[in-house]
């Protein structure tokens, strides 16, 4: 019997570290074939090149399309939703897989859905039926729609995806496949590496022996006009803080423009001796970096997910994660300056928190290969009552 080929499409950054373990899994599956496709962001150096990791990590990638149209506004994003179903469609057609992998909920995640779609190919969705303050919720349900396999990351989404009508037989809590490397960092959390030396980066190299802080902060879609102004509360919250400062560039989202010219603007004025800036990491290494920390800031997802594994305190700024479930690891604040430095005081007072297993065991990669093994093929459903 012929291996049944899985595509996997890797759009940006974060979607790798999610699904790494799902990679490997099929990789190592005897009866699948993976057809790894890197498209969006991920392909770009501004923001870190993940296909380099990919590749370094030993997973072959079948094509790269290139779709990223620059702007970094509602209109670009639009547009390279286009691009990307034009694209993907001609690739999907040349490898011809039996089922087509999507990850998550940015725009990129749904010209992967549509294409498949529409070319009657299978569609399994990772990360549905999630609850978030942006127009990535619009995206994710859209995609829970399209898709026909859905594999959740907790109960709670479950419970969403089946109230959006889809068959209970298709829909599987095999938790976030993301805590599977946090799970095996958490195992053996010493920093094994110097992250100047690794992966370079900007400004001065302040040292990490006393404790640092990790900052992770992408704009908002719906409030991309604000994007400029809402990172400066940050920038200047942590302005004088006594610790290291470690800094990761944003997603290629409308208003990461904003972001960057913030960032770049506050570093040429003050010049912050403790303060370093990153475009991207290994996700391992990133996460033992985080399980180092003293605290994460900002609002990218790693903070609830895997942060509530590792018992990482974080401060979440703003409306991005909103309506997301929380292990008692977060600390909500405002743009505001006053609380994210109150929040970040009190993380540096309190230590680390309780960890919560509430995005999955550790175990979602082979639980999602094993799946993609034994599903039916599937492309067309009804609504369930």
């Amino acid at each position: 019997m012929s291996k049944r080929k899985i595509c996997v499409v890797i759009t940006a950054r974060p979607s790798y570290s999610r699904v790494k373990t799902v990679l490997q899994a099929i990789k190592e599956h005897p009866d699948l074939e993976l057809q790894l496709v890197v498209s969006g962001s991920a392909l770009l150096d501004r923001y870190g090149t993940a296909v380099n990791f990919i590749e370094k990590d030993g997973f072959e990638v079948v094509s790269r399309v290139f779709n990223v149209l620059e702007g970094e506004n509602l209109m670009s994003a639009a547009k390279t939703t286009g691009i990307g179903i034009l694209e993907l469609s001609t690739v999907f057609n040349n490898i011809k897989p039996d089922i087509v992998v999507t990850v998550a909920d940015r725009f990129e995640t749904m010209a992967t859905a549509v294409a498949a779609t529409y070319m009657n190919i299978p569609l399994a969705h990772i990360q549905g039926g999630e609850v978030s303050g942006s127009i990535d919720e619009k995206v994710r349900h859209s995609i829970t729609k399209l898709a026909d396999y859905h594999f959740v990351a907790s109960e709670g989404s479950r419970q969403r995806v089946l109230k959006l009508g889809e068959d209970p037989e298709f829909v599987f809590n095999t938790g976030c496949p993301s805590i599977d490397i946090a799970a095996s960092v958490a195992k053996d959390p010493v920093l094994k590496f110097e992250p100047y030396e690794k992966y370079g980066g900007v400004g001065t190299k302040p040292s990490i022996g006393d404790g640092y802080i990790v900052v992770m902060q992408h704009p908002v879609t719906n409030e991309y006009r604000e994007s400029r102004a809402h990172i400066e509360e940050t920038l200047f919250a942590l302005k004088d803080i006594n610790k290291a400062v470690l800094w990761f560039w944003p997603n290629v989202d409308a208003g990461s423009d904003g972001t960057s010219t913030g960032i770049r603007s506050f570093r040429e004025k003050y010049q912050p001796h403790h303060m370093h800036f990153f475009k991207n990491m290994d996700g391992e290494d990133f996460l033992r970096l985080l399980v180092n920390s003293k605290c994460i800031v900002g609002n990218s997802s790693v903070g609830i997910r895997e942060c509530a594994w590792l018992g990482v305190p974080a401060v979440n700024i703003g409306s991005r994660q909103n309506g997301r479930e929380r292990g008692k690891n977060v600390t909500d604040v405002d743009y505001s300056r006053d609380q994210i430095l109150n929040a970040v005081i009190t993380c540096l007072k309190n230590g680390k928190a309780e960890p919560s297993d509430i995005y999955g065991k550790g175990d979602g990669g082979k639980q999602i290969a094993d799946l993609l093994a034994s599903v039916p093929l599937r492309f067309h459903k009804t609504i369930t009552f």
